[in-house]
């Protein structure tokens, strides 16, 4: 019991920032959204009538909002859905994209490499790393359909695992859509922003997706991570044999 202590305590200590930023990456979307719904409801025809440029401006905010997990994806959707409709919906998709680039390149930076130095310490922990990298596209798609993981907390996680910069774009663009074209959608459809962000009705349709969204992935995910799972358990007992 003390050696497990020891070695979560080891863990802190040389990982204090990263899980610093991890926890903040959930807590901060949270505390944010509330507030711009509070001013959304202040300013309802604040993002009404945008120009092209004004709407190019937006979405270079949004693209660093979502990075900085300032403000959840889901939340971005329905309110870019709800003023924009789909002429924006190609730019929200770019954002998406930059966003995901910007939470990689910001996490590479806070982290230095060290959870994964720290992590390489451990044979079957490293051996394991390696195997989830192997399946990094199918790990990568699978955390971004969800509607329920994080996008900002996922941008921080996955970039531990130094994927690929290329192949962690695409899958996150193409992971993203079917949640995305979703709750886009339900803003185009919207009559009232305060009563959208209040209580987005997606009806039964709406919620058998998303539910069959969030068993894909915890379903894909759970396969993924056993399959990893006994693939570095074997390697590590032929090495040590």
């Amino acid at each position: 019991m003390s050696e497990r202590l020891n070695l979560l305590k080891s863990f802190i200590q040389k990982n204090a920032s990263t899980v610093v930023s991890m926890l903040l990456l959930v807590v901060v979307p949270v505390v944010v959204s509330s507030t711009l719904a509070i001013i959304l409801y202040s300013y309802q025809d604040l993002l009404q009538n945008l120009t092209l440029g004004q709407m190019a401006l937006y979405f270079v905010i949004i693209s660093f909002t979502m990075a900085l997990a300032l403000t959840p994806t889901t939340f971005v959707a329905l309110v870019s859905g709800f003023y924009l409709s789909w002429v924006g919906f190609p730019g929200l998709v770019v954002a998406y994209g930059i966003a995901a680039l910007i939470g990689y390149s910001l996490a590479r930076q806070i982290d230095h490499g060290k959870m994964m130095s720290f992590l390489n310490g451990f044979e079957k922990a490293r051996i394991l790393m390696q195997e989830l990298r192997h399946q990094s596209w199918s790990l990568i798609f699978l955390t971004r359909i969800s509607p329920v993981l994080p996008f900002a907390l996922m941008n921080f996680v996955l970039s531990l695992l130094q994927i690929n910069k290329r192949k962690f774009l695409l899958a996150s663009m193409v992971g993203m859509l079917p949640r995305t074209l979703f709750f886009f959608w339900i803003g185009t459809q919207a009559n009232n922003i305060i009563s959208l962000l209040e209580s987005p009705d997606s009806g039964r349709n709406g919620q058998l997706l998303m539910i069959a969204l969030i068993i894909i992935s915890i379903g894909g995910l759970y396969f993924i991570f056993d399959r990893a799972l006994k693939k570095a358990l074997r390697k590590a007992s032929h090495q040590n044999e």
